[in-house]
């Protein structure tokens, strides 16, 4: 196997379907995660901002960057300082497991993608120190594993259950998520959005209306974005099971046509409501658009 060329620091543009066959999510998330991090001068950092709140106490494996060498003039102490985006964060990922997000072209499902992506931005996020958490639904909420400083392992035991099941309903399960969390916190939703985007924008409004950071991946194949079929055939939708007939050299421009207005509406709708909106491709580099992502993130940060 030949190294990969690195373009951008830290990266290494890994194939996600290499990444798929290592099946061991913690494993991937410390490579991917560890490896790009390495590569840059300081750690993007993914929360909301990074004031000043306190200081603590040293202990060995703190990272020796935050000690205030002021502090420690005065009372010949190590003591580091701690940031507001270091002890009131809760960051959450809310992964859609509808069947829908099963849908794959080549070697990697939606939810396969989804699911190594969502360990990586869980894994950053606990070693910034963050309190991390997960939740999977469809039309329901399916699993919820509650925001903590130790439930890395949680969030990933998870993640490996997750698989795509149900119709895809963002309404109900985001309104239920956002009735029970009552601390401020970051909220990444990973979705295929497939629902007209006003209904997006509704489900999100009760988490962006209670004051948390929302995030939002829709995470798509690149075959249903090029449309790449050229036989006649029959498609079938996973979630109904309606079957119909089709000649793709009849649909191809249509299709393709709303394909960009649906994604240039959400991206311009949830934007307008202050929602941080990404287009994830499953055929991309993983830690390519994580790299290009968290630095996005920290330039958003730097002007608020």
């Amino acid at each position: 196997m030949t190294s990969p060329v690195r373009t951008l620091p830290g990266t290494q543009f890994v194939d996600p379907n290499v990444l798929g066959r290592i099946g061991d999510l913690e494993l991937i998330a410390r490579w991917v995660v560890e490896g790009f991090i390495s590569g840059l001068h300081r750690s993007p950092h993914l929360g909301f901002s990074t004031d000043f709140a306190e200081h603590r106490q040293y202990v060995p494996g703190d990272d020796i960057r935050h000690i205030d060498w002021r502090v420690y003039a005065r009372t010949e102490r190590y003591y580091l300082k701690t940031f507001e985006a270091d002890t009131n964060t809760n960051f959450v990922v809310l992964l859609d497991v509808s069947a829908s997000m099963g849908f794959k072209h080549e070697r990697m499902t939606k939810l396969e993608y989804a699911k190594i992506l969502a360990a990586c931005l869980i894994y950053f996020s606990h070693r910034q120190r963050d309190r991390v958490g997960l939740v999977t639904f469809d039309d329901d909420i399916r699993d919820v594993v509650p925001a903590s400083a130790r439930h890395l392992q949680q969030c990933l035991h998870g993640l490996e259950r997750a698989v795509p099941m149900g119709k895809g309903n963002l309404q109900r399960p985001l309104s239920m998520i956002a009735e029970q969390q009552r601390r401020r916190g970051m909220y990444l939703l990973l979705s295929d959005l497939y629902e007209p985007p006003d209904q997006v924008i509704d489900a999100l409004a009760a988490l962006r209306d209670a004051g948390h950071d929302v995030m939002c991946m829709q995470v798509l194949d690149a075959a249903e974005r090029t449309f790449p079929y050229d036989d006649v055939t029959t498609f079938r939708d996973v979630e109904t099971g309606l079957r119909m007939p089709v000649v793709p050299g009849k649909l191809r421009k249509d299709y393709l046509a709303a394909m960009q207005q649906h994604v240039a509406t959400l991206e311009k709708r949830l934007g307008e409501h202050r929602v941080d909106y990404a287009l994830v491709d499953t055929s991309q580099p993983l830690d390519k658009m994580l790299f290009e992502y968290l630095l996005r993130r920290e330039r958003m940060r730097t002007v608020r």
